[in-house]
C-alpha cells in the first residue's frame, strides 16, 4: 500500500512499463530487477495475467515496474482485458522496456508491437533478452533491425535469468526516474495483496507440474486468507478448470496430483511471507469462468468486452 510517510530528501520515483509477447522473459526481468520473486514464471505462454507492479529501489530512486501480461492477438474476453492492461500500465510510464527473446531471428511477430509504440512519447528501451542462450552477432543484428528506425532510445542485452547486464539496465532506469517522493514503504516489493500472491504462486504450480496436460483456461481463486492466534497463516483456493475432464488431470491418482501442487506451493508461500502456512485446495469445473467479471476484479483488470 502506498505510504503518507515522507522519504529521505532528494528521492526519485517513476514508473516503467515491462512489455513484450509471451515467454520474452518479462516476469524474470521483473524479478531481478526487484532482487526476489514479486511475479510467477512458466515456460506456458501468457502466464502473466494481471498488471503486477515490481519494486526496485536502486541508490535513491524507487523504480516501480508494471510486470504486464504478454501482448497477443486477443481471442477471448480475457485475452482482450490482458493485451488492454499491458498498454494501460505503458500509459504515461517515464520509460518503456520492451523485451525481446533474443533467440527469435524472425521478428515479424513484433509488428503490431512496434505500431503501437510509434509516436509514444514515453522513453522507449529494447531489451535483447536470453544472451546466455544465444551467439552475440545474431543479437546485434536483431537490435539493428528493430532500432535501426529509431524507434528506441537506448538497446540493452541482458539474461534476465543469469543476471548478465541486469545491474547496468537497472542503473540507467534509476537514472531515468524524475524527482519525486517514493510512493511506497522503503521495504515494498509489489504492490501485490498477499491473497493474491498466494494465488500467482499456486498457479505456477499448477503449470509447472501439469505442463502441456492442462490447457491455458484455469485459475486460482481466492476463498480465504485468514491470520491464525499462533501466527500462522491459513488459505483456503478454489482451482477452476473449464471442463469436466481436467478434473481427473489436476487431482491426480487419489488426489496425489493435488496433494503436490499444495505441498510445492505452500512451502514457496511460507518462505515468502516468513510464516507457517496450512493451504487448502479444491477443484471447480466452471465452463463460463473466462466471462466472471468477479475474477476480473480479483486479477485487476477491466472487464473489456
Amino acid at each position: 500500500m502506498p505510504t503518507d510517510q515522507p522519504p529521505p530528501a532528494n528521492t526519485h520515483c517513476g514508473l516503467v512499463a515491462v512489455i513484450g509477447a509471451p515467454n520474452a522473459g518479462k516476469s524474470t526481468l521483473v524479478n531481478a530487477l526487484v532482487g526476489q520473486k514479486v511475479a510467477i514464471v512458466s515456460a506456458k505462454a501468457q502466464t502473466t495475467r494481471a498488471r503486477l507492479m515490481g519494486i526496485a529501489l536502486e541508490g535513491p530512486a524507487q523504480i516501480i515496474l508494471a510486470d504486464t501480461p504478454g501482448l497477443f492477438e486477443p481471442k477471448r474476453r480475457l485475452d482482450r482485458a490482458m493485451v488492454h492492461a499491458v498498454w494501460e500500465g505503458a500509459a504515461e510510464a517515464d520509460a518503456i522496456l520492451l523485451v525481446v527473446d533474443g533467440r527469435k531471428k524472425k521478428l515479424d511477430y513484433l509488428e503490431p508491437i512496434l505500431a503501437n509504440l510509434q509516436g509514444r512519447k514515453e522513453r522507449k528501451i529494447l531489451v535483447l533478452n536470453k544472451v546466455d542462450e544465444v551467439a552475440k552477432e545474431p543479437m546485434l543484428i536483431a537490435a539493428q533491425a528493430l532500432a535501426g528506425e529509431g524507434q528506441f532510445d537506448e538497446v540493452f542485452f541482458i539474461s534476465a535469468l543469469t543476471g548478465d547486464g541486469v545491474a547496468e539496465l537497472k542503473t540507467r532506469l534509476a537514472e531515468l526516474m524524475p524527482e519525486s517522493a517514493w510512493h511506497y514503504p522503503e521495504d515494498q516489493v509489489s504492490d501485490a495483496s498477499e491473497r493474491l500472491l498466494a494465488c500467482e504462486i499456486t498457479r505456477e504450480q499448477l503449470y509447472r507440474q501439469l505442463h502441456d496436460e492442462l490447457p491455458y483456461d484455469s485459475t486460482v481463486r481466492p476463498e480465504s486468507y485468514t491470520p491464525r492466534k499462533d501466527g500462522s497463516v491459513e488459505i483456503h483456493q478454489q482451482i477452476v478448470i473449464a471442463r469436466d475432464s481436467q478434473k481427473g488431470i489436476v487431482l491426480g491418482k487419489g488426489g496425489s496430483k493435488l496433494k503436490s501442487i499444495g505441498e510445492a506451493a505452500r512451502k514457496e508461500l511460507a518462505g515468502l511471507l516468513g510464516v507457517t502456512v496450512h493451504l487448502f485446495l479444491h477443484v471447480k469445473v466452471d465452463e463460463k469462468w473466462g466471462d466472471d467479471k468477479e475474477i476480473y476484479e480479483e486479477l485487476g483488470l477491466e472487464w473489456v468486452k
